[in-house]
């Protein structure tokens, strides 16, 4: 079998499912398979990425933009490539290849509440994601909120989609030492005590009512606020709340965090606070509890779905229930001590090793159910 893979979004920075690609990716050319795959950049900075992989071929497709690539070129390489599949581990399929496409939906956000999107981005939803759906052959989505959602408001039969769940990586799991716990510390000037953000600052991840929460229960406790992440749309006003409340001095700017730095952030944290309006998966769930770091989320969508009973679930549109879970667990040390020991077991299937398996089965099934491609749009 020859699979081709669309990989223009290795260019952006950060975020799920820039992990989730290159996580996938490793473990996916690691299986004991005869398979083929031809990795598509649009940037050719990538190129040698995978070169000592003897399954994996990588190709530049040059266009001018965006649309460009994933309707002309990729096309025409799967044509030139002979490809059996496209696969897009994001949003998106070539609507007009020869050949049987699936693709990864991350998420669906952007129907459940239509006016946390950009204008330019609506329309996209509007005209082009509905078509992506009715084209693919299969998708894979990666939680089964995201599932029932693509039914609900795409109407994809249940029957084309697999739910296959991100993971976490192994680094999360071990110990962290003292040494790189104080290395993590002095590298990141992190106070003694802290809460923690992990993710992009947007109207989905209800960083105003965090902020609003916070400044009830962490100040009065002596527990800083570290937010680790980057701001992208329509967060300004949220972001003035920091200064409104006089939060400056008790909440700590990290931006973007490397990787190395994440498992001892996680684990030094009084606790991971992620009180979403909406998340599909939640990956800083995950790595948290892998982590040894209890978790305080919320109870609706993928953060109910992934963090079941190993987490104090609170309503994300209630300030004085953000506030109440945050203090429970800064307060409570048997709380703390059952939510750690919780959150890594519950952590524990998901690997990805089990997510490549996952995925390439679906895959697999695709091609060898050989029906005829739909090409209606």
């Amino acid at each position: 079998m020859k699979i081709g893979i669309m990989l223009r979004h290795l260019d952006q920075h950060g975020g799920g499912v820039l992990v989730y690609t290159e996580k996938l990716l490793e473990h996916l050319l690691a299986l004991d398979t005869e398979h083929q795959f031809v990795l598509f950049y649009r940037n050719a900075a990538h190129l040698g990425r995978y070169a000592g992989n003897p399954r994996a071929k990588e190709r530049v497709l040059e266009a001018r933009s965006v649309l460009g690539w994933d309707q002309g070129a990729v096309a025409r390489a799967a044509d030139e490539e002979k490809l059996d599949l496209v696969f897009n581990p994001k949003y998106s399929v070539p609507l007009h290849a020869h050949c049987r496409t699936v693709f990864v939906c991350h998420g669906l956000d952007w129907y459940v509440e239509p006016e946390w999107s950009r204008w330019w981005d609506r329309l996209n939803h509007r005209y082009l994601v509905p078509r992506y759906a009715r084209r693919a052959d299969h998708i894979i989505a990666v939680s089964e909120t995201t599932k029932c959602q693509l039914q609900e408001f795409l109407r994809v039969p249940s029957e084309r989609i697999t739910t296959v769940y991100l993971a976490v990586d192994d680094a999360f799991r071990r110990p962290v030492s003292a040494e790189a716990a104080a290395a993590a510390r002095a590298r990141l000037r992190l106070p003694e005590r802290y809460f923690l953000y992990c993710g992009q600052i947007y109207p989905p991840k209800n960083f105003g009512q965090l902020v609003r929460a916070y400044s009830r229960v962490g100040p009065a406790l002596g527990i800083a606020l570290a937010v680790a992440g980057s701001h992208t749309w329509l967060c300004r006003d949220e972001l003035a709340l920091v200064e409104d409340l006089g939060l400056r001095p008790w909440i700590v700017q990290l931006g973007w965090v490397d990787h190395e730095s994440l498992p001892a952030l996680y684990a030094e944290a009084e606790a991971l606070v992620l009180p979403s309006l909406y998340e599909s998966f939640g990956l800083p769930i995950l790595e948290a509890m892998a982590a040894g770091c209890p978790v305080v989320t919320s109870d609706r969508y993928g953060p109910r779905e992934l963090a079941g009973d190993a987490a104090v679930l609170v309503d994300p549109e209630r300030v004085d229930s953000i506030a109440a879970g945050m203090r429970r667990v800064a307060t409570d040390a048997g709380l703390r001590a059952e939510l750690t020991v919780r959150g890594r077991e519950r952590a524990r299937p998901f690997t990805w090793a089990r997510c490549a398996r996952e995925t390439l089965a679906v895959l697999e099934s695709v091609v060898m159910e050989r029906q005829p491609v739909r090409l209606a749009v």
